[in-house]
C-alpha cells in the first residue's frame, strides 16, 4: 500500500512539473532587424541585417556611427561582427562608440566586388565578375542615403575581406568621400594582376581636407588564386607603402600582420585588432 502511495505522489508532482514547464513562453532573441531595399541600380532586391546599439531610439537625437559590413549575411560575418561592436560596448571597456552595423547580404560577391577584367584565366574562373563599379554606386545613391534616412547616423566605416577587402580599397581609390575609416582586411589585390597596386588614385596625390583612417590586416596566407607572381602578404605591404609614403598626409593607416592566421581565420582577430587600433583606449586622469 506503500508503494501504491508512494508512487501515485510521485506520479502526481511529474504532471504538476511538467504542467508548470509547459507554460513557459519561448521568446526569440533578436540580434537586430531585417531590411530590405529594392535596388534600380542592381536591378533586384537587396538584404540588410542591421543592428541597433543599445538604447537605440528613432525619437533620440542621439547620432550614431554606422559600420558598414560586406560579406554581411547572417551565414557569413554578420553575427560575429556584431558580437565585436557589443563587446568593445561594454561600460567597463567602452573602446568602440556604441554604433549601428548594417550587413548587407551577398547575391553575388564575385559579380559585385571585381572589376571587369580581360585575363582569360579570370574571366574562367569568375564567369560573372566586374560589377564593382554598379555596387559602389548602389553603395553611394542607394544605400547609404536610405539608412541616414532610417536612422540617426554619424560616421562611417567599411569592413572588408578577401574579394571585399579589394572592393574596400576599390573605393577608397576612386570615391574616398563614401566612409571616414576603413578596414581592409586580406584584400585581394591579385585582381587584374595586381590593377589597383597599380594605380595612382587622386587622394594619394594631394591631402585631402578630410582625415581617412585605415586599418589593413593580413594573415600568413601565400600565393593568391591566379597569378602565381601575387602573394596576398607581400601585396598587402605593397598597398601600405604606396599608401603610407604617398603625398597625401592626412591619411593614417596602420599595418597589422598576423601570422597565426590564414585566410580562413582571419577576419575576426583583425577586426578585434582594428577596432583597438582605430579607438585607441580611452586616457583617464
Amino acid at each position: 500500500m506503500k508503494k501504491i502511495f508512494l508512487f501515485y505522489t510521485l506520479f502526481f508532482a511529474f504532471i504538476s512539473w511538467a504542467q508548470k514547464q509547459s507554460t513557459i513562453k519561448t521568446k526569440s532573441f533578436n540580434l537586430g532587424v531585417i531590411e530590405e531595399i529594392d535596388s534600380k541600380i542592381l536591378n533586384e532586391k537587396r538584404t540588410l541585417n542591421i543592428y541597433l546599439p543599445e538604447g537605440y531610439s528613432e525619437k533620440d537625437t542621439t547620432k550614431y556611427p554606422v559600420i558598414y559590413l560586406l560579406d554581411g549575411s547572417a551565414n557569413e560575418d554578420f553575427i560575429h561582427i556584431v558580437g565585436l561592436v557589443q563587446y568593445n560596448n561594454f561600460s567597463w571597456i567602452d573602446r568602440v562608440p556604441k554604433s549601428i552595423v548594417v550587413g548587407i547580404a551577398n547575391v553575388d560577391r564575385r559579380r559585385d566586388f571585381t572589376s571587369p577584367t580581360t585575363f582569360k584565366t579570370v574571366k574562367e574562373r569568375y564567369p560573372s565578375s566586374g560589377g564593382s563599379e554598379n555596387f559602389i554606386s548602389f553603395i553611394e545613391k542607394e544605400l547609404q542615403p536610405f539608412i541616414e534616412k532610417k536612422y540617426n547616423t554619424s560616421t562611417k566605416t567599411i569592413i572588408g575581406q578577401s574579394l571585399g577587402g579589394l572592393l574596400v580599397t576599390e573605393v577608397l581609390f576612386k570615391k574616398p568621400e563614401l566612409f571616414d575609416k576603413y578596414i581592409i582586411i586580406s584584400p585581394s589585390l591579385w585582381w587584374n594582376d595586381g590593377e589597383l597596386l597599380k594605380a595612382n588614385p587622386k587622394i594619394l596625390e594631394e591631402t585631402s581636407a578630410n582625415k581617412k583612417d585605415i586599418y589593413l590586416g593580413v594573415g600568413k596566407e601565400g600565393l593568391g588564386p591566379v597569378f602565381d607572381n601575387h602573394v596576398m602578404e607581400v601585396d598587402a605591404n605593397i598597398l601600405y607603402d604606396k599608401i603610407k609614403y604617398s603625398k597625401n598626409k592626412n591619411i593614417n593607416i596602420y599595418f597589422d600582420y598576423l601570422p597565426a592566421e590564414d585566410h580562413a581565420t582571419v577576419t575576426h582577430p583583425a577586426v578585434f585588432n582594428a577596432f583597438r587600433i582605430l579607438y585607441p583606449k580611452k586616457v583617464t586622469e
